[in-house]
């Protein structure tokens, strides 16, 4: 059901807080209100500017999801900004596009923790970047797989380097990961065809899918029984952007002993590499 009060306070806010530089206009001395006109809204979305006049002022007719799409991408919204206007509006929120790039200012960020285990995935679990300790502590040179949930649970030499105890425990938090990526994609083919392909090439997968556990892993520990530098404990720290749904995962020493394990391995690492250049 439309939110007709809430809908117009939400375009108003959003037309005065763009200048017209932001949405490609020229800038002029003459204006009296904040923001842009509401016929350069219109304009922009392609709809009369009677009918989004009386959007602002809580009347007229519904819009459509058309409509609201063009709004949305006319007064610039973000991904979030977006799916709030369309709950205003009334009408179904569409499912966002799965990201598979990351974006300048993320990967400068990741380029800076050069000392740290680092890796960046979609909601999906599709692998966009590694730093060169992260692969030598998980050994990739051997196991290359594009996604963090497939390689876990389809690939068993993906665990070797996870001491047994500790197995149960991180495919739990994969599979409430992955729960809370399918609540908001539930509609997305993707997501749909990542479930059905885990649950047919793994039981534990389908049991603990079954618990509908749901939770988004933020703070986790993690021990890595490397076969060079031994065992490294680790904690592991998510960070998400929730607007292109992409996570930054980092892995912190636990102790003194373990910062130096990751800078031997740092080390290793970079020789292996010259080697093989």
């Amino acid at each position: 059901m439309i939110d007709r009060a809430g809908l117009a306070e939400f375009l108003r806010r959003r037309r005065e807080g763009l200048s017209p530089s932001e949405v490609g206009l020229p800038e002029t001395t003459r204006r009296r209100t904040p923001g842009l006109r509401r016929e350069e809204v219109a304009a922009l979305a392609g709809v009369s500017s009677d009918f989004y006049a009386r959007l602002e002022q809580a009347r007229g007719s519904d819009p459509s999801e058309s409509v609201v799409t063009a709004l949305a991408r006319a007064l610039r919204c973000t991904p979030d900004e977006r799916d709030h206007m369309f709950r205003l509006a009334g009408v179904p929120v569409p499912p966002r596009q799965v990201v598979r790039h990351v974006e300048p200012g993320l990967r400068e960020l990741a380029a800076h923790l050069e000392d740290l285990p680092t890796l960046i995935y979609n909601d999906l679990g599709d692998v966009l970047y590694t730093n060169a300790l992260d692969d030598a502590l998980a050994c990739r040179e051997e196991l290359r797989d594009g996604n963090v949930y497939r390689t876990w649970f389809t690939c068993r030499e993906s665990r070797d380097h996870v001491p047994e105890a500790d197995r149960a425990r991180l495919s739990a938090a994969h599979v409430s990961d992955l729960r809370a990526t399918y609540s908001r994609r539930a509609e997305d083919q993707q997501i749909t065809a990542l479930v059905t392909d885990l649950a047919a090439h793994s039981e534990e997968f389908r049991t603990l899918w079954d618990r509908h556990d749901v939770a988004v892993r933020h703070v986790d520990l993690k021990d890595i029984q490397h076969p060079t530098v031994g065992l490294i404990r680790l904690r592991c720290q998510v960070l998400v952007t929730p607007e292109v749904d992409l996570r930054l995962r980092v892995l912190l020493p636990l102790t003194a002993a373990d910062a130096e394990k990751l800078a031997l391995l740092r080390v290793i690492g970079a020789q292996r590499f010259a080697e093989t250049s």
